[in-house]
């Protein structure tokens, strides 16, 4: 074991006696009597074992039996981890220096004594293929391919325009290009260890930029493959439904749910075949990206979709930004038959109000 501080959890000392790991009440953790661990505490960075620890704080004057001490008072509160070297050594050298931010949070989120280790594991393996190449998607991958995931494909032929370039999409360099070309490239600059071609690989998870695709969502259903739909229109973001298979409501639960509150619904979704990029500014873009990449490595790390888009979606809308969440149940109409394996009944019947969108909402 390399013994190292939990990243991510800065040191303070409250007064002569008590050291303070992180600031935030959420995660800090006050250990008393630790007047000595001065000379400790910069030893545990992840460059010695245990034993390397022990050796050099005893050179530096202080007694093996206060070293133990502090690093049994620190291993008890949880604020040791063990550096994952073995992890780090399969990363190129820039990508082994970007990749720390990521291991600290994965290790603060977790709870894992790892140091995040297992978690960036789990990412180097994993595959995501983003349909949709637009300021979304782009922004999308990048993010992954940031975070460590090990491949993360574009899928979309249409070129490179003006109005996909954002901040974290892409450059002038890459216009006139095909979308997904354009992607590759940024993700490239981004994480140059990070595979970005596709070869027809089952992926672990599709995401839709573009769920107006029925099509193309029914036969990510049909196949079996997870997927999530996330969308940017009329100023509102749309993160959601991370659709399960068989197990979990798919599009097209929602679709029959809005038509039952709105008969022409099916002939406005005819109309949105091809969809567009309307009302999606480049802040709401970031946004919708940022949310995405969340609940994309929230399954990938844990096996299973984050409570807030199974079975339902989150919704942010201009100018009051804040998130809020839509839920509905399968549909015990749609043939993807998550609606038997669930149990569910009917869907509560509530009458179309204009406009207005009631569907189980929850705020």
């Amino acid at each position: 074991m390399r013994p190292v501080l939990k990243a991510g959890l800065r040191v303070v000392w409250r007064d002569r006696d008590t050291l303070q790991l992180g600031v935030d009440p959420r995660r800090a953790v006050a250990l008393s009597g630790m007047s000595d661990a001065a000379v400790v505490i910069p030893l545990l960075d992840g460059s010695r074992d245990w034993d390397g620890v022990v050796t050099a704080a005893r050179d530096a004057g202080i007694s093996v039996k206060t070293v133990q001490r502090v690093l049994g008072l620190l291993a008890a509160a949880g604020a040791l981890s063990d550096l994952p070297q073995s992890t780090l050594n399969t990363l190129a050298p820039v990508a082994r220096g970007r990749i720390g931010p990521e291991l600290a949070a994965a290790s603060l989120t977790y709870g894992h004594s790892d140091g995040g280790g297992r978690t960036l594991a789990r990412r180097r393996l994993a595959f995501v293929r983003v349909h949709g190449g637009g300021r979304i998607g782009t922004a999308l991958a990048g993010l992954l391919a940031a975070a460590g995931v090990g491949q993360v494909a574009c899928r979309d032929g249409e070129l490179a325009r003006p109005q996909d370039l954002s901040p974290a999409g892409l450059g002038l360099a890459d216009l006139n290009l095909p979308r997904a070309d354009g992607a590759a490239r940024v993700m490239a600059r981004i994480a140059p260890d990070v595979r970005t071609t596709d070869h027809g690989e089952r992926p672990d998870l599709a995401v839709l930029t573009e769920p107006a695709r029925t099509e193309l969502a029914a036969e990510l259903t049909g196949a079996g493959l997870p997927h999530l739909a996330v969308a940017g229109a009329d100023g509102v973001a749309v993160i959601g439904p991370l659709v399960r298979p068989g197990r979990s409501a798919c599009l097209r639960c929602q679709d029959l749910a809005r038509s039952e509150r709105d008969p022409a619904w099916p002939l406005i979704l005819a109309q949105l075949a091809r969809p567009g990029d309307g009302g999606c500014d480049t802040v709401l873009a970031v946004t919708i990206a940022a949310q995405a990449a969340v609940q994309v490595l929230a399954f990938l790390d844990t096996g299973r979709p984050g409570a807030a888009v199974s079975d339902g979606a989150l919704e942010l809308t201009a100018p009051d930004w804040q998130w809020r969440r839509r839920s509905w149940p399968p549909h015990p109409r749609c043939p993807c038959g998550a609606a038997l394996a669930s149990g569910s009944g009917p869907l509560m019947s509530i009458q179309p109000s204009g406009m207005t969108e009631n569907w189980k909402g929850e705020r």
